[in-house]
């Protein structure tokens, strides 16, 4: 449901969205999204922030009701848990732990380490597991807790994801750097140090409070979610028509069937005919014979 834009604006002022880092922190190219300087602090406009939070959210939906995954990263303290959250919510893989370097770069090597992990599983369900020794039985619960650590929300995702959603780009740089590398295109929470150029769907908002962070990432969870039910709404109805489909077939089948066999019927009386008139002829050959 669409919001009045005042309201959103409302709301996102109560998150505390529009407080911006000090002013000698800030990123020059962050100028057009910000509105004032109070207190030695950059405000962010709001208005411009709830225009991008739409933009953001129309483009997320878009990739959601297309069926691909979007990568949620944030390693802060503060936003491990939220997006950590959100990211469950919608059945999307993310990182909250350290950023594993190469990880869209070098994903073959990721997904190698991913399914290390899926192996020791299968060990233990199968009992291969209780035939090592204790030492080393330790080695790999050691090993699998380290995994699960670093790539456990990452375990499912079979291919490079089709867009990254960053909170704080400067914390996350190395993310950044990777996607740009790989054309993936990358939504993020940007605040007045960060640097906007290098964003495509950029949202000026504080990224260090846990209350706009939570703020933020409802509406884009929300985005997300919205895709996803029009994508299985989609399916819902492709596969009605194609039952629809099918049914409208078989009814034409045998419609067409039925006429065949009556057609065929007079077919067959065609030689029947012949043999009357044959029957005529001969006795009319008889009669003038007499």
């Amino acid at each position: 449901m669409a919001k009045d834009n005042n309201t959103e604006v409302k709301e996102l002022l109560n998150a505390g969205v529009h407080f911006g880092h000090l002013t000698r922190k800030w990123n020059p190219n962050m100028a057009p999204y910000i509105y004032m300087e109070r207190n030695g602090i950059h405000i962010i406009n709001l208005y411009k922030t709830a225009a991008k939070i739409q933009e953001a959210g129309e483009a997320l939906k878009k990739i959601a009701s297309s069926g691909r995954k979007i990568l949620f990263v944030a390693t802060k303290k503060q936003a491990k848990d939220i997006v950590a959250e959100k990211a469950k919510s919608v059945n999307m893989p993310y990182i909250t732990e350290r950023w594993p370097g190469g990880m869209l770069t070098n994903f073959v090597t990721i997904r190698k380490a991913v399914k290390k992990m899926a192996t020791i599983d299968r060990m233990k369900q199968d009992g291969t597991f209780m035939t090592l020794s204790k030492k080393e039985r330790l080695q790999v619960d050691r090993l699998r807790a380290k995994l699960e650590k670093n790539l456990g929300s990452i375990g499912e995702m079979s291919r490079l994801p089709a867009a990254l959603f960053v909170v704080d780009t400067t914390r996350e740089h190395i993310a950044v750097a990777e996607a740009i590398k790989l054309n993936i295109p990358i939504f993020a929470m940007v605040d007045t140090n960060c640097d906007p150029r290098v964003i495509d769907y950029i949202i000026p908002s504080n990224d260090d409070a846990s209350k706009s962070i939570d703020k933020i990432m409802t509406a884009v969870a929300d985005a997300v979610k919205e895709g996803l039910s029009e994508r299985k709404a989609g399916k819902e109805s492709a596969e009605k028509a194609k039952a629809e489909k099918q049914a409208a077939a078989e009814t034409k089948e045998t419609e067409e069937a039925a006429p065949v066999k009556e057609e065929a019927a007079p077919k067959k009386a065609a030689p029947a005919k012949k043999a009357v008139k044959k029957e005529v002829k001969e006795e009319e050959a008889t009669k003038e014979e007499e």
